[in-house]
C-alpha cells in the first residue's frame, strides 16, 4: 500500500479516532457497562454519586426552556420524543435499553450536547455521576 494513498490516510484517520474514543474516559476502553462509566465519572468527581440529586437535575429546568425529562420522559424507561423536532428517542435508562451507556465517547458526546441545551454549560463529573446513578437504578 502506498503510504500517501487516500485509503491509507482514511485508515490512519479512523485509527486515530478509535484511539481517541478509547481514551475518552480514563480507565474505560472501548465498550463499557453503565457501571463502569458510573465508576469512571465518580472517580473523576472524587465523590460518591447521589441518585436523588441526579433525579432532581434530570427533572428540573435550570433557567432554560427544557429539562432532561422534556425529551426523555419521567421516568426515562420508555421512549421519548425530542421537544422541538418530535424525533423519537429510545429509552434512556440502561435497564430499558441495553445499548445505553456502553460507549464512553458517545456518553460524553450526549452529556455535552444535552447539558448545554438544558443547563447552558457542560455537566460536571459530579452531575454526570449523579444522573447516571439515578438512571442505573431505574427499572422498566
Amino acid at each position: 500500500m502506498n503510504p500517501s494513498s487516500p485509503s491509507r490516510a482514511r485508515w490512519r484517520t479512523a485509527t486515530l479516532a478509535a484511539a481517541a474514543a478509547a481514551f475518552a474516559l480514563p480507565g474505560v476502553a472501548h465498550a463499557a457497562t453503565p457501571a463502569e462509566l458510573l465508576s469512571a465519572f465518580a472517580g473523576r468527581a472524587g465523590t460518591a454519586p447521589q441518585p436523588a440529586r441526579g433525579q432532581q437535575l434530570f427533572t428540573t429546568r435550570h433557567g432554560r426552556e427544557w429539562s432532561c425529562a422534556s425529551c426523555h420522559g419521567t421516568p426515562p424507561t420508555q421512549a421519548g420524543r425530542h421537544a422541538s423536532t418530535g424525533k423519537p428517542i429510545a429509552a434512556l435508562a440502561p435497564a430499558a435499553n441495553g445499548e445505553r451507556f456502553t460507549d464512553p465517547a458517545k456518553a460524553e458526546k450526549w452529556f455535552r450536547r444535552n447539558c448545554n441545551d438544558v443547563i447552558g454549560r457542560e455537566c460536571t463529573d459530579v452531575e454526570k455521576a449523579d444522573v447516571l446513578a439515578w438512571l442505573v437504578g431505574l427499572q422498566p
